[in-house]
């Protein structure tokens, strides 16, 4: 397989352990985590080349969180250290009918002030056949817009597959510039989209079409005529039964077919941070393991599933106990 390339930022984890609040925990357990960057490293885990592309402030903190993705296998080649700080976010995990909380510290960070000029795309992607990025990507600031521009552009000249998850974040755009007007731009230059119907409303101002049966499909088919460039889209569907139970299932559409997965049943959630990048990440490893969009669909949800077993950001699974999955083993009998 040919390098998988993504690009966005990397914060600093902080949570409490187990499932304290914030008002009761002394200790602070740190990982590293982010949208884009955890597709790449999950992708390394299932053993496709990964490359991840970031600006870090050249300090400890950025030097351990590079240190930390290129012991998961993924490149790191690329980054660019300047800037003073590494943007933060904070966790505290939900039980129960207690949800989970998400605090943010990211203002001013190293990868929110980057400079565009300083990554040179068409050297970056010589290698790639894939580039993936988020919606929260450009919605940091005017400089990771421009450099989320540039880097789709390189991979249109070079005929490299390009796919984003639109993730509409209302709070992050701060900088002048609509979600609309900038996304709108960028989602024109993929063949691959994450998005939801409620995405396409916020965005693109697409709804479903008045006495449609499938809401999804309408969407889909209306965002595909507005982006001709998009070949597929896909999302997820949750049903939230409570912060420690959830079930997921994955549906896709690509113009001509519209597909659906099985709903997987999870009971209880360790950790649903990350869970999306985990579809994504799967989809894009069954894209290009199988001749088969509903097997890349079942891997993604499966895999994505999984995630939701394991602490942190990142998806620690094999392709082998995502495919257990797939064969309906989700028991979680004892492995001797």
């Amino acid at each position: 397989m040919k390098q998988v390339v993504t690009f966005g930022e990397i914060m600093m984890r902080l949570s409490p352990p187990l499932n304290y609040r914030f008002a009761q925990t002394q200790n602070l357990e740190i990982t590293y985590g982010g949208g884009d960057a955890n597709v790449g490293a999950s992708l390394a885990g299932l053993g496709v080349p990964a490359a991840h592309v970031t600006c870090f402030p050249a300090n400890d903190f950025g030097h351990a969180a590079a240190q930390q993705f290129r012991a998961l296998g993924v490149n790191m080649d690329a980054t660019v250290y300047e800037g003073d700080r590494l943007g933060l976010y904070f966790l505290e995990v939900g039980a129960g009918m207690r949800p989970s909380k998400v605090v943010y510290d990211r203002a001013n960070s190293a990868f929110a002030n980057l400079d565009p000029a300083k990554f040179n795309w068409d050297e970056i992607l010589k290698d790639a056949g894939w580039l993936h990025w988020t919606g929260i990507t450009p919605a940091i600031s005017a400089r990771t817009a421009e450099a989320t521009r540039q880097a789709i552009a390189a991979a249109r000249r070079l005929g490299i597959t390009v796919s984003a998850d639109v993730n509409y974040r209302r709070n992050l755009w701060q900088y002048g510039q609509t979600a609309q007007s900038v996304m709108s731009e960028l989602v024109a230059g993929c063949d691959v989209v994450v998005c939801s119907e409620n995405d396409a409303e916020d965005l693109f101002d697409i709804v479903p079409e008045p006495g449609t049966d499938n809401k999804f499909v309408s969407v889909a088919r209306q965002v595909m005529a507005r982006f001709p460039q998009i070949k597929q889209v896909v999302t997820t569907r949750r049903k939230t039964h409570s912060a420690s139970h959830n079930g997921l299932k994955g549906i896709f559409y690509d113009g001509q077919q519209f597909l659906e997965t099985v709903t997987y049943d999870i009971n209880p959630i360790v950790d649903r941070i990350g869970g999306g990048d985990a579809f994504m990440a799967g989809f894009i490893y069954g894209s290009l393991a199988y001749n088969n969009p509903q097997q890349a669909l079942t891997f993604g949800v499966a895999a994505s599933a999984l995630k939701h077993t394991i602490h942190g950001d990142i998806n620690l699974v094999t392709v082998a106990e995502v495919e257990e999955i797939m064969k309906g083993n989700t028991s979680g009998r004892l492995l001797r």
